[in-house]
């Protein structure tokens, strides 16, 4: 455990900062899932529908920095291929 006052901050800090990455990190990835099951299942509507939910999602991790802009720009323009193969 931390001894100095600025140690026990930085632990509090970084303490959030984790629960917060997470957090993003778990929603960018139901996102994706979601929109996976619903192209397994042949619903293409719903998956169309819900891809600028995903859109937003995965915009908002890469401007908190959880996730590189190019990451999010990558998986964005995979799950628009899925949706649109099948």
């Amino acid at each position: 455990m931390p001894v100095t006052t600025s140690a026990k901050k930085a632990l509090r800090q970084s303490t959030k900062r984790r629960q917060a990455n997470q957090k993003n990190k778990r929603a960018v990835d139901s996102a994706e899932k979601q929109i996976k099951k619903l192209v397994k299942t042949g619903k293409r509507q719903e998956a169309l529908q819900y891809l600028p939910r995903a859109y937003k999602v995965l915009d908002k991790a890469a401007k908190k920095g959880v996730i590189e802009k190019n990451t999010a720009a990558r998986k964005k323009s995979r799950l628009a291929k899925l949706i649109n193969r099948r």
